[in-house]
């Protein structure tokens, strides 16, 4: 199985921020894709998630074409920069919140919710207030919820942000744990090259996706 982006091309206003990029993750990889702000990082996320719509190109999971699916139904998890955890649920609510869109009974959704607290070592954190985590403990929660519904893919934009530089390198390193133990597809959004190395099996940059074309 294999994640596909083929051809992407977005532009903002006119201006080109993709141009005809390519990228192909296999199953069970996990990709760090590099490059500095405005490189088109981040939107190429959101269009495999399915957020943004591209001016061309395809997004495919194997033989199954997902361009024309909605976010709900392409089987992707997304961890923002900032979390973006919602602020009127507790942890256990937040982690669970996909499963009850997806109508899953509330008994699963109880021992999904404990397995995941366990995965991130936030055990006995789930009637906490959101407003009470650290900022390492709001990241972890912002994964837990991302993996709650076991996506096939899971996209990572730069998760780390924000943090102080001993905390940042603890979380790579608990992050790459957690990701292999459940054998997660990811593609991992960063500008931080150590990070791209030590969380990933493949390190891409921006320009890898390019597609060489002939010269006049």
């Amino acid at each position: 199985m294999t994640l596909r982006a083929i051809g992407i091309t977005v532009r903002f206003d006119q201006r080109l921020i993709l141009d005809d990029v390519d990228l192909s993750v296999d199953d069970g990889e996990i990709v760090a894709l590099l490059g500095p702000s405005g490189s088109g990082k981040s939107t190429l996320l959101r269009v495999i998630a399915g957020l943004l719509r591209s001016e061309s190109g395809t997004i495919r999971w194997d033989e199954q074409d997902l361009t024309a699916l909605p976010p709900h139904r392409r089987q992707i998890g997304l961890v923002f920069q900032d979390e973006q955890l919602f602020p009127h649920l507790d942890v256990a609510g937040n982690i669970g919140f996909g499963l009850r869109m997806a109508r899953v009974p509330r008994r699963r959704i109880a021992e999904r919710t404990d397995e995941l607290l366990h995965l991130v070592q936030l055990e006995g954190f789930g009637h906490r207030s959101i407003h009470e985590l650290s900022g390492g403990e709001a990241k972890r929660v912002a994964l837990a919820r991302a993996l709650a519904p076991s996506p096939r893919v899971l996209l990572l934009d730069e998760p780390l942000t924000g943090l102080d530089r001993e905390l940042h390198d603890q979380l790579v390193v608990e992050l790459a744990a957690i990701l292999r133990s459940v054998g997660t597809t990811a593609v991992h959004v960063t500008h931080d090259v150590d990070e791209a190395k030590s969380m990933a099996d493949t390190v891409l940059t921006m320009g890898d996706l390019r597609r060489d074309r002939p010269s006049a």
